[in-house]
């Protein structure tokens, strides 16, 4: 089976983005489970750290959604010009959890 590419969002804003970027996107998600996730596989989005970590372990890249975002512009909806003008881009994360026995809590 070829690889595929979500992107995991549940903003107007995003989407639309995304399309104005021409970005080749498989499957649009609110909610993404990693179980359905085979290696080679993209995803897309801005997820929970945990769960950027399992699309790793799975053998998925992510890319996460990443944007300079103001104080006065949380807590709402974007546009996609607003997502532009906070410099909205996908950036490759390779993550990775350490062993609790490795990096104990304080």
């Amino acid at each position: 089976m070829p690889a595929r590419t979500y992107f995991v969002t549940r903003h107007p804003g995003a989407v639309e983005w995304a399309r104005r970027q021409g970005l080749a996107v498989d499957e649009s998600l609110a909610h993404l489970n990693p179980e359905i996730l085979q290696p080679g596989d993209r995803v897309l989005g801005t997820l929970p750290v945990h769960l950027a970590a399992q699309v790793c372990e799975r053998g998925a890249r992510y890319l996460h959604l990443s944007l300079d975002l103001p104080a006065e512009a949380r807590g709402r909806e974007l546009s996609a010009d607003e997502l532009e003008a906070c410099g909205v881009r996908l950036e490759e994360y390779r993550v990775t959890p350490v062993p609790a026995d490795e990096a104990p809590v304080p």
